[in-house]
């Protein structure tokens, strides 16, 4: 995902006479930038109506809704008739051109036409959503979830949720980005500036997350690197030299296993509890630099270079998985790990755990309430289908999470089973052996529910599986790099949030979005720090388990009833009926105002008891016996929990209560440009009467207003001539 906050790329003098243009004759400008029909394919302004159907949204421009590129300003100034003849055309263009120099300032400055950039085509911007919303959590987390939680069975509150909460808040998010055409601090502000604090909450959550989010990939670096090694390293236990010069396996890795030993002592350095950081990690600290570097690099440039970065990050993955798959489902004991994630345990229905559990994984799966997919959308031309958007990215984000699973338990399967074969074959020994005492114990479904979650099924479980391979560097190779992709496209779109609300908020406005990118990468760096050293592992838990999962919720739960209850789900329709074409079905109105806040509600209470009644844990590597082992938090660690979640939505009653007292945080900005009229020209947009069903459940009233709701925090509305005045 690139930082799409950077200036016009793309300026060129052409821009300059059509900005001189609306100083001198502000009506005419609206003609122009209102013809969504370039004048070259034959049709006249009057005709849009009738050709509206052919209309495609236009990409790869710079401008405020969208303006072809084929669309000639100057020869359409040729062609205008207004000025009566050759001379008076070529004497107003003179005029134009020299108030061009005294005017410029005052023009690039005017907030109603400001121009934004935008995406180069459509497939670069379901590129960067898909990366953004797919991440490591679908290849390790959905895997793990699905065979713990009633295999097959976990599917239903799954995708129960993803009905429920996900895209009914993708949805949203998309939506008002494409209208208000700002980053998420100012989409909120412009809703009601008594809301900014939900724009500045997700901006801090995604600086947060963006801080540890970069030590998995700094992690990926590591492995990546060392997979070139023949053998790997992780592939057998290192040797100690005793004192009276033998040499002997590690007592260590014997006790555990050479990944786990790999993973905890070589990578980590783990100390044995939090409370004792021990050394400085220098490997983990390089990995560190060079991950913020690359993330630098990529987001930098912009859409213009780093944007078409998202066609290898995005699709590079898809790459790998289908490589993997075939890879898996020939290898011995692969029905067995795909049936086992899959076969349905439907008693586990009744938890309500696993409802937790679910609604909690299509939350963050998504990535919602981070800020970036409303930065995303905001560059996307004003008639974008953002509906369809929405339910495409949600359907692949899930898809990728059931092809993950199928990929991650088939390997598995072959894992186990090599363990329960290897098992057989000993405990074979040693009945031939006449040996009936002490025989292990195979069972080849406690193998196969042996995985991990996170880190532990990638570092762990599966380099073991791995290292079974013939030629494992290869596959190596090709999974770290594929978790690398994986996590800096999710990267890029979590500091998307953080960047867009920083130009969009002009807290400096004389600084070059160069130097915003570096000066955020290069704090984060900083801060990361406490990342390597024994204890950074425990640090990454921390802010793991609290900074990203109560603080989003909550945002996502006031963005839902700041476009219920302020913002007004009526008008909130109209205005993607007035984008689309089409106004959302009564479902998705009802998911807004009723359903999805319940969830969500739902979800933060459930976790909530969860925590207070089963307490939180990390687990600790204990050298001496080889293994994890579950200590609490210290006083210390929870103190910092607490700061985590209050640091980010503290933020929402205070910008609130500052707003009443008549101090400003955010401060106010005009709308963006917004091609109004014109789409509602090109759709044949006519006023939506009511039902009687929609009056009765959405209290929608028949003069226009609607019950339950504040909408006079809104946008302003202007008609057509006070704009033109």
């Amino acid at each position: 995902m690139a930082n799409t906050a950077q200036l016009l790329r793309r300026q060129s003098s052409r821009d300059i006479v059509l900005k001189s243009q609306k100083s001198i004759d502000q009506l005419e400008l609206r003609e122009l930038r209102g013809r969504l029909v370039p004048k070259e394919h034959g049709v006249s302004h009057h005709h849009h109506t009738s050709l509206h159907q052919h209309h495609q949204p236009m990409y790869g421009a710079t401008n405020q809704g969208f303006m072809s590129d084929a669309f000639d300003e100057s020869s359409e100034l040729e062609q205008e008739p207004a000025f009566g003849s050759e001379a008076s055309t070529s004497k107003a263009k003179a005029e134009i051109l020299a108030a061009a120099a005294e005017q410029q300032d005052i023009v690039e400055g005017e907030k109603e036409g400001e121009e934004r950039e935008s995406w180069d085509s459509k497939i670069m911007f379901l590129l960067a959503t898909i990366g953004y919303a797919v991440g490591l959590g679908n290849v390790w987390r959905f895997p793990y979830l699905a065979q713990k939680n009633g295999g097959g069975a976990f599917l239903v509150p799954y995708f129960i949720m993803l009905c429920v909460q996900g895209i009914p808040i993708f949805y949203l998010e998309l939506a008002i980005g494409q209208r208000l055409r700002k980053g998420a601090i100012g989409v909120w502000s412009q809703v009601s500036p008594y809301l900014g604090g939900i724009g500045i909450s997700s901006a801090v959550v995604s600086f947060i997350v963006a801080l540890y989010y970069n030590t998995i990939i700094a992690w990926c670096l590591i492995y990546l690197l060392h997979s070139f090694e023949s053998p790997l390293p992780w592939a057998d236990c290192p040797t100690r030299l005793y004192k009276n010069f033998t040499y002997d396996h590690e007592p260590e890795c014997v006790a555990s296993s050479p990944t786990a030993f790999y993973w905890y002592r070589t990578t980590l350095q783990c100390s044995e509890s939090v409370d004792m950081p021990e050394n400085f990690n220098y490997h983990m600290a390089i990995a560190l630099i060079v991950s913020w570097f690359l993330v630098y690099i990529c987001m930098v440039q912009g859409i213009t270079s780093s944007g078409k970065i998202v066609y290898m990050t995005a699709i590079f993955p898809y790459v790998v998985l289908i490589i993997f798959f075939f890879r898996g489902i020939t290898l011995k004991g692969a029905a067995d790990g795909v049936a086992h994630l899959f076969t349905p345990r439907w008693e586990t229905l009744l938890d309500p755990v696993v409802w937790l559990e679910a609604g909690t994984q299509i939350f963050f799966s998504l990535g919602l309430a981070f800020g970036g997919l409303i930065a995303f959308s905001s560059y996307n031309p004003a008639n974008n289908n953002c509906y369809r958007d929405a339910i495409l990215v949600s359907l692949t984000n899930c898809g990728t999470s059931m092809f993950a699973g199928v990929v991650v338990f088939s390997v598995i399967g072959f894992k186990a089973t090599a363990t329960f074969d290897r098992c057989t074959e000993e405990r074979a020994s040693l009945v031939f052996q006449n040996r009936t005492s002490n025989l292990p114990i195979c069972d080849l479904q406690k193998e196969l529910a042996n995985s991990a979650s996170g880190t532990g099924l990638a570092f762990i479980i599966f380099t073991e599986a791995i290292n079974q391979f013939p030629g494992a560097q290869l596959w190596a190779v090709l999974f770290f790099l594929m978790l690398f992709t994986l996590g800096i496209d999710s990267q890029f779109g979590t500091l998307e949030g953080v960047v867009t609300s920083l130009v969009d908020m002009k807290l400096f406005p004389n600084m070059p979005k160069e130097y915003i990118v570096g000066a955020l990468c290069l704090s984060c760096c900083l801060i990361s720090m406490c990342f390597a050293n024994g204890a950074g592992s425990y640090i990454f838990q921390l802010m793991d388990s609290f900074a990203g999962n109560f603080p989003l919720l909550i945002i996502a739960l006031f963005e839902c009833l700041a476009i219920s209850y302020i913002y007004g789900v009526r008008r909130f329709s109209d205005d993607i009926e007035m984008m689309t074409g089409s106004r959302p079905s009564f479902y998705w109105m009802f998911c807004w105002k009723y359903l999805s806040p319940a969830a969500m509600v739902t979800i933060l209470m459930a976790s909530l008891y969860q925590l207070v009644t089963d307490g939180s844990s990390y687990p600790a590597w204990i050298a001496a016996q080889g293994a994890t082992q579950s200590m609490e938090w210290p006083h210390w660690c929870i103190v910092i929990a607490f700061i985590l979640i209050f640091s980010s939505i503290l933020w929402i009653p205070i910008v609130a209560v500052l707003r009443l007292c008549g101090i400003k945080v955010v401060e106010d900005t005009d709308p963006a440009w917004f091609p109004e009229a014109e789409l509602k020209e090109v759709h044949g947009i006519v006023p939506h009467e009511p039902t009687e069903l929609e009056r009765s459940i959405f209290c929608f009233n028949m003069d226009g207003t609607e019950g339950m709701c504040c909408p006079k925090y809104g946008l302003p509305e202007k008609s057509l001539e006070e704009e033109e005045e």
